[in-house]
């Protein structure tokens, strides 16, 4: 099934903007290729294997790609004051009006509000704007800065899935969260 194009907006997330991916971006990129985690449960190239420039391309131009093909919403993380990209927020948004949520936080910003700030702004133009009904998050259930952004907005755990997800090798569990259009929603503080 053909899905039409997205349009990637940019929203104001308190300190933070999010928009749409740029060639510029590359230097994020290469530092989240460097984390242990994130090029696990991304398509973020881990390094040293090859998060050059031309592989560094590739990721914005996956970015690009969702967008144009219908099936999510990517946004860089970018500083208001600086437009310095921290990190990465995206929604897929599914045919029944579920949508799945991911993010992460470059090391370099972590303990700013990062992903809190981007959670919420996106799960509020999810639900308010587009008129989502669910929005679902997956955690693994050792992360619990990751956890804790998600309660703090108001995602509610709803269960662990057993080996749910391949991380690097393994078959991992997940915690799975969600939020309604009644939940109430807190601060990314």
């Amino acid at each position: 099934m053909d899905r039409p194009p997205l349009i990637v907006p940019t929203l104001t997330a308190g300190p933070f903007a999010l928009r749409p991916w740029r060639l510029t971006d590359l230097a994020v990129v290469r530092e989240a290729a460097a984390d242990p985690y994130i090029p696990l449960v991304t398509t973020v190239p881990a390094a040293p294997a090859g998060c050059d420039d031309a592989a560094g391309r590739a990721f914005v131009e996956r970015q690009w790609a969702k967008a144009v093909d219908g099936t999510g919403y990517s946004f860089a993380v970018a500083g208001r004051a600086d437009d310095r990209v921290v990190g990465f927020v995206g929604l897929f948004p599914q045919a029944d009006g579920r949508s799945s949520i991911g993010y992460w936080t470059a090391a370099s910003a972590r303990g700013r509000a990062v992903a809190g700030h981007a959670l919420r702004t996106v799960a509020d133009w999810a639900l308010d704007d587009l008129g989502l009904a669910r929005l679902e998050l997956s955690i693994e259930p050792w992360n619990t800065a990751s956890l804790r952004v998600a309660e703090r907005i108001g995602f509610r755990r709803e269960g662990l899935l057993r080996s749910h997800r391949t991380v690097g090798d393994e078959r991992r569990d997940m915690y799975l969260y969600a939020l309604l259009p009644t939940d109430p929603r807190q601060g990314p503080s």
